[in-house]
């Protein structure tokens, strides 16, 4: 029988029944005395034989039994000065203190205390008394002796406790000022990291939590829609079924015990008016056995099963008879009524849970952190396991801090909570969670990098070792390097606009076309022409081939996917569907072992996946379709049927100098963007063939850079009629990107570049264009000059040095004597600028002039003509 509330005097309590009194130091569960009527006198002291509890004797009410005097008591709690119960002062040399436990003692047999029943102090006060420091308990306590706890509600609320509760709970929501205030967060872990004792056993807590952020998620309700919910019913077609699943049901019923207790203790102890910070230490001490994550999800479906009750009752009640009776009996109907003035503490509520949720699934992520890829001993893993039971303490704390607030909806009613203004508390608590979660977020962004570089490396060095192997068909590397999941439609089919699987690949040639975004309409033009033809080419069914567009590209922006979206649409070939699919590590094997920086190369895999040509992008720039099967084989034999000769230069650009070519003209092809040598040249050029009476032809070609102003010469030499012109500037591009090409593909094969001819030749034209105007003369298909500007204008101006000599030696030799003898007179400076972007680098080069060693230098340019890209020759070299 509960005692009741005192006023005034003490009454005589009920001599049959003692109050239980709960410990709020050990958790070890001890029963109350009664209280003495006054002048009464002590009884016989009878010595106690169960652990922790006082025996009822016969004696009349108010008589003590005697303590066994051998036994070690424990801390003596401190008495209330403020209560109205007197107790008669007891002879000094009484030992009232109370019985310390035996750690051996099967904790299962102390009984159950109520906690409606007020405290009763056994020693007198004295201000003078001393106090027993209050123990740690004790991580080894066989904690799952407890007896099952009685479940939430079978308590009958008593009159003392209806006094006493409203006050109780205040005092416990204003507790947690002080112990936020604290700076120090090392002694409050210390009771949490005492009670760490996990025993191996491993949760998967995820589907449990899912149920419990179910469950708060459909409670969590604003004050708007608590003015309606009563006729509302919330059903959500989305819940996941797959919670009901044996396994589930078989690991909630092993957790069940442990979350009612947890549930039993938020909801007593926030009654009671207990410390949050006993009431934290207490949750940890019944879950010292698990896992951090396990902990949190522990305590917080203890908490929804409060929460969900709660506001289940607030949703059903006007629709359900049981339901309506029960929420009368909570408070809900007042809770309802006046939702909009409670708005701030709903507000902060709800606040403090989402954080709530939000820290537990990051302690879980933490957890499930791939052991393979990132250990303990990664700093960023390293001190992220360090602020865990930080974040474990803070967090549990907050639950209790929530269920407080709960409590006091349900047990003092709307007016006790319109009267306190405590909403800044728990709004404390969380900016205190929100800055733990912050920290924990940071770390957590340091192992994802860190184990997506690790990954990453994997991947990369699984690559490398993938294409030294033979395999049966190019699948298994196609899978790799573009994407290895089977249910991804990785191609979009140039033909259809369909996407496709990769297997439609299998046990073909592939030429994979490798390229940033910066890919101009001009290459992509010309390599839709050479793919067109070599299409229609006539071993294309013996030896079929496909081409793949993969897109490199490092940060994708709605800018770029727009971009990317144009450049893929006139496509006829497949391409990949979207450049996020292509992975890190296979760019990076891209960049490393295939050289490619950002200018288009075309790497070409034969139906095993082997690969046959690092880049054939020379070869189809050069020679186009006719280059077919595009391999390093293939390419070879091209330069073996190759010569320096003016074809060379103009294949399959302009078809007015293949006929002239035939008609064996001389041919001046020159260059350059100063218009006051060309005018000088072209004037000089033409005097001479009219004195030497030669049919000479002159065409206009341009520089690799500087367009706009190569426009502005070509507009010139038109109005004047000083030659002919190539006014597309695409012709004038692809001459200049064919002549690189050459060099490249000379290059790519590792050719002797000292005996090599037409190496030489090539290097000599990409030299003078980078110094300024040069020229080429060719009689029909032979070249006989390929001079500098400034050597070859002084020739012809000097005509009447050496036209004697052209009655005797011919022309041809005429002017080549002169142009070398020139040449011998003056040291030119021969120069090759590598852009990064080119692809792969020469180590070293030698110079087509004096065959010695070029030096290197580091060059930095800056292209103002409109955005123009400069040509693949920006590493300068000297001689």
């Amino acid at each position: 029988m509960d005692t009741k509330a005192v006023t005034g005097p003490v009454q005589k309590p009920n001599a049959t029944t003692p109050a239980q009194q709960p410990s709020q130091a050990s958790n070890v569960l001890l029963q109350a005395t009664p209280l003495l009527q006054p002048g009464q006198q002590l009884g016989p002291l009878q010595p106690t034989s169960n652990l922790g509890s006082v025996q009822q004797t016969s004696n009349p009410a108010g008589t003590y039994q005697q303590p066994n005097p051998q036994t070690n008591y424990g801390a003596v709690q401190q008495p209330n000065p403020q209560s109205n119960f007197a107790l008669q002062q007891p002879t000094p040399q009484t030992n009232y203190a109370l019985q310390q436990p035996n750690p051996q003692t099967n904790y299962g047999a102390v009984q159950q205390p109520n906690p409606q029943t007020k405290q009763v102090p056994l020693q007198p006060s004295n201000q003078q008394t001393s106090l027993v420091p209050y123990q740690q308990p004790d991580p080894q306590t066989n904690l799952g002796a407890w007896q099952r706890p009685t479940p939430l509600g079978s308590a009958q609320p008593s009159t003392l406790l209806s006094k006493l509760a409203p006050n109780a709970t205040h005092q416990l929501i204003r507790g947690d000022r002080s112990m936020l205030t604290m700076s120090d967060d090392n002694a409050l872990v210390s009771h949490i990291l005492g009670s760490h004792t996990p025993d191996g056993r491993d949760v998967d807590v995820k589907p449990l939590l899912r149920l419990v952020e179910d469950i708060l998620r459909r409670a969590t309700l604003t004050p708007e829609t608590l003015l309606t919910t009563g006729s509302q019913t919330y059903l959500d077609s989305g819940f996941d079924d797959k919670t009901h699943h044996t396994s589930f049901l078989a690991m909630l019923e092993a957790l069940s015990y442990t979350i009612d207790r947890i549930a039993c203790e938020l909801a007593y102890k926030a009654l009671g008016g207990t410390d949050a910070h006993q009431t934290t230490v207490a949750i940890c001490n019944m879950v010292s056995h698990y896992g951090w994550d396990a902990k949190l999800v522990l305590a917080l479906a203890a908490f929804g099963l409060n929460y969900g009750e709660f506001w289940l009752l607030a949703q059903i009640y006007s629709t359900n008879e049981l339901a309506k009776a029960m929420a009368i009996l909570k408070q809900v109907p007042g809770i309802i009524e006046h939702a909009v003035p409670l708005k701030p503490r709903f507000d902060a509520l709800n606040d403090l849970i989402r954080t709530i949720l939000e820290v537990t699934w990051c302690v879980i992520e933490f957890k499930d952190l791939p052991s393979i890829y990132i250990t303990t001993d990664v700093p960023a893993l390293a001190s992220a396991m360090i602020h865990i039971p930080t974040a474990v303490y803070w967090t549990i704390r907050s639950i209790v801090a929530c269920a407080s607030q709960i409590s006091s909806f349900t047990n003092m009613g709307y007016e006790f909570a319109l009267s306190t203004s405590e909403a800044w508390e728990l709004s404390t608590l969380t900016h205190k969670l929100k800055t733990i979660l912050e920290h924990l977020k940071k770390k957590m962004e340091k192992c994802v990098q860190y184990i997506e570089e690790r990954k990453d490396v994997e991947s990369y060095e699984m690559l490398v070792e993938l294409f030294k192997m033979i395999h049966i068909d190019n699948m298994r590397v196609l899978k790799a390097l573009i994407c290895p999941r089977d249910d991804v439609l990785a191609l979009v089919d140039g033909t259809t606009k369909r996407r496709v699987n990769l297997d439609v690949l299998r046990r073909k040639n592939v030429l994979l076309l490798i390229s940033s975004l910066d890919i101009t309409q001009d290459e992509l033009s010309v390599l839709e022409q050479s793919y067109n033809e070599s299409r229609l080419h006539e071993m294309r069914l013996q030896s079929p081939y496909e081409v793949v567009w993969i897109p490199i590209v490092d940060q994708l922006t709605d800018v770029k996917q727009r971009h990317f979206e144009v450049l893929q649409a006139p496509m006829t070939w497949y391409s990949v569907y979207h450049p996020s699919i292509i992975s890190k590590a296979s760019v990076k094997f891209i960049r490393e072992q295939w050289h490619f920086r950002n200018k288009p190369i075309l790497v070409v895999l034969d139906h095993q996946g082997r690969v046959v040509s690092p880049n054939a992008i020379h070869m189809m720039w050069i020679w186009g379709s006719h280059a077919f099967p595009f391999t390093t084989l293939r390419e070879e034999v091209l330069w073996r049927e190759e010569a320096w000769r003016l074809e060379l230069l103009v294949d399959g650009i302009d078809a007015t100098i293949l006929n002239w070519i035939k008609e064996g003209k001389y041919i001046f092809l020159y260059g350059g963007d100063d218009m006051e040598w060309i005018r000088k040249f072209t004037k000089e050029a033409k005097a001479v063939a009219a004195a030497t009476r030669i049919p000479l032809e002159m065409v206009y070609v341009g520089k690799a850079t500087k367009r706009e102003q190569v426009k502005r010469v070509i507009t010139n030499i038109v109005q004047e009629k000083l030659s002919t012109c190539w006014q597309d500037t695409a012709t004038i591009w692809f001459f200049w990107t064919r002549l690189e090409s050459m060099l490249f593909s000379k290059i790519q094969l590792g050719k002797d570049e000292e005996h090599d001819l037409v190496m030489q030749q090539i290097k000599r034209v990409l030299s003078f264009d980078r110094e300024g105007s040069w020229a080429v003369l060719s009689r029909g298909s032979s070249v006989l000059v390929n001079e500098h500007g400034n050597i070859l204008w002084p020739a012809l101006f000097e005509y009447e040095q050496w036209k004697e000599k052209v009655a005797l030696q011919g022309f041809d030799i005429a002017f080549q004597n002169y142009v070398a003898a020139l040449r011998g007179d003056s040291h030119p400076c021969c120069r090759f600028e590598f852009s990064n972007y080119a692809g792969k680098i020469p180590e070293n080069m030698k110079c087509p002039e004096c065959h010695h060693y070029m030096e290197k230098y580091t060059t930095f340019l800056c292209c103002h003509d409109e955005g123009i890209v400069p040509s693949l020759l920006a590493l300068a070299t000297n001689n």
